[in-house]
Parts: C-alpha cells; structure tokens; sequence
C-alpha cells in the first residue's frame, strides 16, 4: 500500500466508482466482453484492457463496427454480466469502510447499468446507496465529468468538496474534470497514464475520521 498525499484533508463526501474499486468483477466482466469481441473478430487480448471503466453502449460505439447495434449489443451484454457473477467480490475492508461512512455522505457513481450494479453489490455483499448514479443517469459517460458532477449533487455538494476513488483512467479522468480529488485503487491492476494521485491498494488498513462538522477524511 502507499499513500502519497496529505491524508488530513476533510472532505464533504466520498464518491465511489464501482467495478475495480469497492469491488471486483473482472473475472466476470472478461468473461462476458471476450466472448462478445471473440464473436466480432477483435483481439480480445488488446480489447480487454480498454474496456473496463467505460459504459458498454460507449465502448461499442467507439470500435465503429459496420452493421453494430450498440444499444442492442450493451443490452445483451448487460443481460450475461447479470448472470455471470462468479468471483464478483468485495475488495478487502471495503465493506467495513462503507459501513462506517454516514450514508448522506457517500455514494457511487458506476459506469455500469443499474440492474447489473445493483447484482454486483448484492454478490459482493455491499450496500446499495440512495443516490447511486448509474450509466442510464447521464447521456455520456466516463471520461465525461457529469456523471461526478451529478453524484456530487445528489448528495447535496459541489465536486470541489469531494473525494472520488477510481481505479481506472476514464474514471480518473472523469473526477479530476469534475473538479475532485482522486484516490487511485490499485487491487485490480489496471494500467494508466496517470501519476501523482494518492493511491491505496483496498481498504483493509484505512480507517474514515468524521469532524465534528460531518466532514470526512481518512486515517491509515
């Protein structure tokens, strides 16, 4: 694990990406996607890795592939990733994490559809928040900031206030474009761009330190 910030700093809420970052669905979600770019003659071995992080429907539009659905297609795919969580589990200390956070504090804001998170969460045991923000709640998705911007809102706080945990680039990108700080997950090895954001590797040694005024930061 490291830590290369000041790990003092308050914050209004946490916002949380899903998939690689509360918990782990790669497994499964490669699983799914390499029989989906098996099925349309991509190198599923380069496809992989640039998938994950993404809306399904926004990363089938990027292929361009002559004669593709894509709402159809991401629907489809959204259907076999519901029924394919095998090995969906919580990352470690992710959920003791959660459940020490105040609820009007916190939430998640996934690229996935609602459906297939709220599936996740309910295999890997983890909560499903009130204000969760979902791929049907923007009109683009990550790298795009509005999905930041409008967990921030429905929690009541500018992104400014927030800190968001990613473990992906198109995520990364999203928060610090919504004006957020960034706390990298690294538990699912995915590769990025990206250096000098704080990063920790689960959840197993951070422990959250509520101020008297609600605010939250985090103690290891």
């Amino acid at each position: 694990m490291s830590f290369r910030s000041d790990n003092s700093k308050q914050y209004a809420a946490f916002l949380f990406d899903m998939d690689g970052t509360i918990l782990s669905s790669t497994a499964s979600a490669e699983r799914v996607w390499g029989r989906w770019a098996e099925r349309h003659g991509l190198d599923v071995e380069k496809f992989l890795p640039i998938m994950h992080g993404s809306r399904g429907i926004d990363t089938i539009r990027r292929l361009n592939l002559p004669g593709v659905d894509a709402e159809a297609e991401a629907a489809q795919i959204t259907e076999e990733e519901i029924q394919d969580v095998e090995g969906v589990v919580a990352l470690p200390g992710a959920a003791d994490f959660l459940a020490s956070l105040p609820p009007n504090r916190w939430t998640i804001v996934t690229s996935s559809p609602r459906r297939l998170a709220e599936r996740r969460l309910e295999a890997a045991g983890l909560p499903m928040p009130q204000a969760i923000v979902t791929a049907e709640d923007v009109t683009i998705g990550k790298p795009d900031p509005q999905c930041y911007i409008l967990g921030a809102e429905k929690l009541g706080f500018a992104t400014h206030e927030c800190l968001v945990f990613e473990d992906v680039e198109a995520g990364v990108k999203a928060g610090l474009a919504a004006g957020a700080d960034i706390m990298v997950i690294t538990a699912a090895g995915h590769k990025h761009s990206l250096q000098g954001y704080p990063e920790i590797e689960h959840y197993a040694d951070a422990t959250v330190v509520i101020a008297d005024s609600g605010h939250l930061s985090i103690k290891f």
